[in-house]
């Protein structure tokens, strides 16, 4: 996993305090996603190419095509190493289908948001990261299920034996090629793929290392008084 290193922010404790939190982690990072979406400047790769295929078959919502995409993520992990797949590896499909459901939500309740100034849009931009990093915080913190996506690039780090940072880069730029390549198909050129979409890949990894430097300053202030008392 990309963060044992912070396994001191791990909560292994109650499951259905972990269950919540995750599920919360679920509606901020879709809220993310729904706001990053209405700030029009860019999105993030696997956000460009689910918005994209909504404009390619406008009858299905950006939550449908989330999930289909999970669920191919799935399938390829099964694909690339058939012998370590689990069959609870299954249940990844439950939060996904959560997941899918409140983006559908977020991005209704967020389609009154409309912002001429481009630094508003920016700063939307900004809020909607923050708001995607810290749901990712949470879902981290929870330490219960992974997602289909985030399984699939954890089996090819198996596979391959390379970083998983690098795995989730290469993952990432090939979903935002397929996006462009669906764009400039069937609909003359890329969409949702400007600096906004720059601006998302750096922000929401320093959002987190931040939430988690945080939260470890949070924990060590707990404890000082604790130390000094005995």
């Amino acid at each position: 996993m990309p963060y044992d290193k912070d396994a001191g922010v791990i909560d292994n404790g109650n499951v259905v305090r972990r269950w919540i939190t995750y599920i919360a982690g679920i509606y901020l990072l879709t809220l993310g996603l729904g706001l990053a979406i209405r700030a029009g400047i860019g999105i993030s790769p696997q956000s460009s190419l689910t918005r994209t295929m909504t404009l390619v078959l406008p009858p299905l919502s950006q939550g449908t095509f989330n999930l289909l995409l999970e669920v191919l993520m799935l399938i390829l992990t099964f694909l690339v190493l058939p012998r370590a797949f689990k069959l609870q590896n299954l249940f990844s499909l439950v939060p996904a289908l959560i997941l899918a459901a409140l983006l559908d939500f977020n991005l209704m309740a967020a389609k009154w948001i409309s912002l001429a100034p481009y630094a508003a849009n920016l700063a939307l931009l900004f809020l909607a990261d923050a708001m995607l990093a810290f749901g990712l915080f949470l879902m981290i913190r929870a330490n219960l299920v992974l997602m289909p996506i985030d399984l699939f690039v954890n089996t090819l780090q198996k596979k391959t034996g390379r970083k998983w940072g690098n795995i989730k880069t290469v993952f990432d730029c090939t979903l935002l090629a397929v996006s462009a390549g669906i764009g400039l198909l069937f609909l003359g050129g890329p969409h949702f793929i400007r600096e906004g979409t720059i601006i998302n890949a750096v922000l929401v990894g320093q959002y987190i290392k931040l939430y988690f430097f945080l939260y470890k300053k949070f924990q060590a202030r707990k404890l000082k008084p604790v130390e000094s008392a005995t």
